[in-house]
């Protein structure tokens, strides 16, 4: 074993002597020790109940034979973090979490492993780890929040953050505010639609490093408490047959990844945190094939915020492993790839069953024909950009508008709420990219407001900043190069024609002061501009932010660390 590093032969009696201080056997140093690494707090609605989480997979694991013993991961809460210096830090956190668990794991020697992430970075900062320190690994999640009710209406956290900019823009009353408030968020877990967290979490399962239920089963349920009994003692038959997360999470498993994502409407975010995942196993993760697997996958699921249906909707009606099945109809996922559960994909999704076509629509009648998301790449976005497709209303899919120009975020929701923006318009916030916000934050704040304002449906927004999966409309993301690293972004000038045309994949600058040029003359204007571009100084000069800046790969690359 792994652990005999530290609990065999006389030169680690020390060793035991400090395992005896935390009250450890004789037996238990025999047996495996399997780290079970709790992302537990008391800040993460998400995470409140991860306590309850770890204590079933203990039980799980002793029952199997293994000593499991906790340490700690961090995660901070995207929603409470949003609109301040907080966000800064968010992104910057799932490469601390990767590090801090790699060191953790790699410092005691265990045996196996079970992450108990829930909330967005947490996840896939696990998930790198997981292929970075390559023990038997399991995954299980806290599950999603149940659904708001407000009105008769089930909420989520986006309406929420709507009925901010609704009540701003008069349409409701602070008494309506209020009742959003105490009734959107009603329960522990991952904020309750198809967002960040609860992507992730449905995309372990597609991996195969969760069982099946971890993304669904909602966090207020026994069968969550079940899952993570079973997931404890599933962990120590991957000990026995020497099952590692590299063995599970191959470039076909990343591939089957990305074409749920699709299916399912997932956060923009997957087209960060995907990137890195493949990053630490080896794979070239080559954005541009992500347009390639959308134009063969149906999008089969309106989750919130895309629609009114919720994870807990998705979970009654079967699950990923229901969505999984449609797909497999029509041979769009790598079924011979290993999991978690021993067997292979085709073998875990053999027997499912969709028991809700209205939430999981039949593979022959999707929302439609192609993926949740899509990457556009043009003068503005040489590198790339992402968008979620379904979020996008149609008369929107296509639409040239003058560019509104804001170098950060706060200007922008001031433009926003104070009645500035106007329907057609593009907002463009720079320099909120992973070297320039630093950190890459959430525009979750203005993409609100335009919706509260009531122009959801008629104002783009476009940034090197990410989104947070309750960001609705057409909000285009990463743009890559980002602002800060002299991209073409940097270059806009109020004004300025902006082109998205989603189903070409096309995001273009393409006239000035509401004049449409030629590419050649755009790309004489932008040659022009770009000799005049000075780099902004950094805004942080020590601290994690200052490491993170100099460091950090572009949005389209994923973000991390290099």
């Amino acid at each position: 074993m792994r652990s005999d590093t530290v609990t065999k032969g006389k030169q680690q009696a020390p060793h035991r002597s400090l395992l005896n201080a935390l009250g450890l056997t004789p037996e238990e140093m025999e047996r495996p020790l399997v780290g079970i690494v709790s992302s537990y707090n008391e800040i993460v609605p998400g995470h409140m109940n991860l306590d309850k989480i770890v204590n079933a997979v203990k039980q799980g694991v002793a029952m199997a034979g293994g000593t499991p013993i906790v340490f700690p991961a961090i995660a901070v809460c995207d929603g409470i973090a949003m609109g301040h210096i907080g966000m800064k830090y968010s992104l910057v956190t799932r490469d601390l979490i990767a590090d801090s668990t790699e060191a953790m794991a790699l410092a005691h020697q265990f045996d196996a492993l079970v992450m108990v992430p829930n909330c967005d970075k947490n996840v896939p900062g696990l998930l790198m780890a997981a292929a970075r320190i390559n023990v038997p690994t399991i995954f299980v999640s806290g599950g999603p929040m149940l659904a708001g009710h407000v009105k008769g209406k089930k909420t989520s956290l986006s309406s929420m953050f709507e009925a901010v900019g609704a009540n701003a823009a008069g349409l409701i009353t602070d008494d309506d505010l209020q009742e959003f408030e105490n009734k959107t968020c009603p329960t522990c877990g991952s904020c309750s639609g198809m967002y960040t967290a609860n992507s992730k979490n449905c995309l372990t399962e597609v991996l195969g490093m969760g069982l099946g239920g971890n993304g669904t089963i909602p966090a207020v349920y026994s069968a969550r408490i079940r899952l993570a009994k079973q997931a404890g003692m599933k962990v120590m038959e991957l000990w026995e047959k020497n099952i590692r997360p590299r063995d599970i999470m191959t470039e076909d498993a990343i591939l089957n990844a990305l074409t749920v994502d699709m299916a399912l409407g997932c956060s923009t975010n997957s087209m960060l945190h995907l990137p890195a995942i493949a990053h630490e196993i080896g794979m070239d993760f080559e954005i541009d094939f992500a347009n390639g697997i959308s134009e063969k996958t149906p999008n089969l699921c309106h989750l919130a915020p895309a629609g009114p249906t919720y994870i807990e909707d998705l979970d009654e009606a079967g699950g990923v492993y229901a969505v999984m099945a449609e797909l497999n109809k029509k041979g769009l996922l790598h079924t011979d790839c290993l999991t978690v559960t021993g067997k292979t994909v085709g073998e875990n999704i053999k027997d499912a069953v969709n028991k809700d076509p209205q939430v999981i629509r039949p593979i022959d009648d999707p929302y439609s024909q192609t993926g949740g998301l899509a990457v556009l790449k043009g003068n503005l976005a040489p590198d790339g950009s992402v968008v979620k497709r379904s979020a996008v209303v149609e008369e929107m899919l296509v639409h040239v508008g003058p560019a509104r120009v804001f170098d950060c975020e706060e200007d922008a929701i001031d433009a926003i709420k104070g009645g500035k923006i106007v329907a057609g318009d593009v907002v463009v916030i720079r320099y909120v990219g992973p070297k320039g916000g630093p950190g890459m934050p959430e525009m979750l704040n203005p993409t609100s407001a335009i919706a509260g304002m009531g122009l959801g449906s008629s104002v783009a927004l476009i940034t090197d900043g990410r989104f947070s999966g309750a960001s609705t409309g057409p909000s285009i993301g990463h743009v890559s190069p980002e602002a800060a690293s002299g991209g073409p972004i940097a270059l806009v000038e109020e004004g300025d024609l902006i082109r998205i045309d989603i189903p070409a994949r096309v995001l273009a600058i393409v006239g000035v002061n509401g004049e449409e040029k030629t590419p050649a003359e755009m790309e004489a204007i932008l040659a022009t501009r770009r000799a005049k571009w000075q780099p902004k100084p950094a805004k942080y000069t020590s601290g994690v932010l200052k490491i993170f800046s100099e460091h950090a790969v572009s949005p389209m690359q994923g973000g991390y660390m290099k």
